[in-house]
């Protein structure tokens, strides 16, 4: 892990647990100093901080604790195996599609006309690939993932359960009360390296495509309307919704049930509270909260005092009464 020990340097470790539940020949790690004080009663051999604290577990010393416990976790457990299939007979996959070296789909899978598929990539059962859409290398969607016509996903992409890629938007056109659907003519491209959770909608362009930006990963639930356009590295945590034209910058985070607005500009490295509604442009480099959301720290001030405004209700009607009998007076 590059990093130091203080203590048993030859304590064996053969598994990860957390701080609470971990023993004899585990290894847990420190992250969140809210839980520096099960230090004292965990019963790990050896736990991964960021600096030397006082206990007499043997310590692992490294830069970022979280991130040297993932790369463990790696080592030791491994990443989710999939069962290497082939094509199964009972996938349809249509004989003008192009499917890449040690590419395995599954049973039930829908392969439509013109796909072009990577190598090494896993299709679960029931998923469906829509024609000429588009799949990198190393991607893995798992069951029942819809990816409709024209969607382009890049490498490496993990598309999780049930998640719907490319249908069109949220677009009616209302006349002599009757809403009338939209044809969406875009399409949705996933940049490398993107992660989906279950349950997601992400959305076509209108006229111009969606665009999920490299590296960026996103929580269950979540809707990415038609035409967002989403930048590099970003965290959209579980149950967000982002509004239509929307243009999300790089680096940004968006925490659970976070409610954007459309056709707004939220710069990079962004970070929203959750359960926040943004309904305006977001400068670079800041942290919001609340609904509507504005900057953080005023916000935490204001929302502190939601709670005191009964008993300054009280204040201000004694007040009020008093003012009353004082103009009274002679």
């Amino acid at each position: 892990m590059g990093g130091r020990i203080v203590g048993d340097a030859g304590a064996r470790i053969s598994s990860v647990a957390g701080l609470a539940q971990a023993g004899k020949g585990q290894i847990s790690f420190l992250a969140n100093r809210r839980y520096a004080k099960l230090l004292a009663s965990t019963q790990a051999s050896a736990v991964i901080v960021g600096a030397a604290v006082d206990c007499s577990v043997t310590q692992l010393i490294v830069e970022n604790p979280h991130y040297a416990y993932m790369r463990v976790v790696e080592l030791l457990h491994g990443h989710r195996r999939h069962k290497l299939s082939g094509i199964s007979p009972r996938a349809s996959v249509d004989p003008t599609a192009t499917i890449g070296d040690q590419t395995h789909i599954h049973d039930f899978a829908t392969i439509s006309e013109k796909v072009r598929i990577g190598s090494r990539c896993v299709i679960y059962p029931g998923v469906f690939i829509g024609a000429e859409a588009e799949i990198g290398d190393d991607c893995i969607l798992y069951p029942n993932v819809a990816v409709y016509d024209g969607v382009h996903i890049g490498h490496r992409v993990i598309i999780d359960a049930n998640s719907s890629v490319g249908q069109d938007g949220f677009g009616y056109a209302t006349h002599k009360g009757v809403h009338h659907k939209i044809p969406h003519l875009g399409r949705v491209r996933i940049e490398d390296d993107v992660g989906i959770g279950t349950n997601c909608s992400i959305q076509s362009g209108a006229l111009n495509d969606t665009r999920i930006g490299r590296g960026t990963k996103i929580g269950d639930g979540a809707v990415i309307g038609h035409g967002v356009q989403i930048g590099v590295g970003c965290l959209i945590v579980s149950q967000v919704g982002i509004a239509g034209s929307t243009t999300l910058g790089n680096y940004c985070v968006l925490a659970g049930q976070v409610g954007v607005s459309g056709h707004l500009k939220v710069g990079d490295r962004v970070s929203v509270g959750a359960q926040s509604g943004v309904a305006n442009d977001v400068e670079p480099d800041t942290k919001i909260f609340g609904s509507p959301a504005f900057e953080l720290k005023q916000a935490l001030q204001a929302y502190a005092l939601v709670k005191s405004l009964p008993e300054f209700r009280k204040t201000l009607k004694k007040l009020e009464q008093r003012l009353a009998q004082l103009e009274q007076q002679p």
